[in-house]
């Protein structure tokens, strides 16, 4: 969102589950992302989005209409609460957060029983994004928005350890192809895991 409105923004990595002091003061939750600038301190990526959204920048990322506007809402709601307990959090957790928490905090390889349940859940979920591409341009309507940023985060994540069998859904692939080669998007692509590889397609804007 912000790339899209062209906001400038100074990134900064933060382990939640190390439960900092000084982070633990900016957000009590302890949970990311926050957001902290001339205005202030806001936490959580719902009130972030919401907050960029009303600052206006260069894209506007929710409909006018009150009924596209919850539609919006309830397909961003659908990733970051749905998708994130039934795929994203049984596979990104398992092969990436892992490697970097000690065993008091829960590291350690992959439980791979865990990630193979994640895998068979993605496909039921894109199979539901197949669903709602063959109905309208994009996501949650006919243009791009904030449903379809936090969907495209989500599978950024599997797309990084190669989970994602985009031959199997080429509706979804040609969205999120459209997507990968928005400005906004591609600096994502030249993010990295220490000590991980992605595939060789994961950059690739004609995958």
């Amino acid at each position: 969102m912000l790339g899209e409105k062209k906001f400038a923004v100074e990134y900064v990595e933060e382990r939640p589950w190390e439960r900092r002091l000084d982070f633990l003061m900016l957000n009590p939750s302890g949970e990311v992302p926050v957001l902290v600038g001339e205005a202030g301190t806001i936490s959580g990526h719902y009130a972030i989005s919401e907050w960029l959204e009303e600052k206006g920048g260069a894209t506007t990322l929710m409909p006018t209409s009150g009924l596209l506007r919850a539609e919006v809402r309830r397909v961003t709601a659908w990733f970051d609460d749905k998708f994130h307990h039934e795929v994203g959090r049984l596979i990104t957790h398992e092969k990436i957060d892992r490697r970097f928490k000690s065993d008091s905090d829960g590291g350690g390889g992959p439980d791979m029983a865990t990630v193979r349940v994640g895998l068979h859940n993605l496909n039921l979920h894109l199979e539901y994004l197949t669903y709602l591409l063959d109905q309208r341009d994009w996501l949650a309507g006919n243009d791009l928005s904030m449903a379809d940023l936090t969907a495209a985060a989500h599978l950024s994540c599997l797309d990084f350890t190669g989970d994602v069998p985009w031959k199997q859904w080429p509706d979804v692939r040609d969205w999120y192809a459209k997507l990968k080669s928005r400005p906004s998007f591609r600096p994502l692509l030249a993010d990295h895991v220490a000590g991980m590889r992605p595939p060789p397609y994961y950059t690739d804007l004609d995958f």
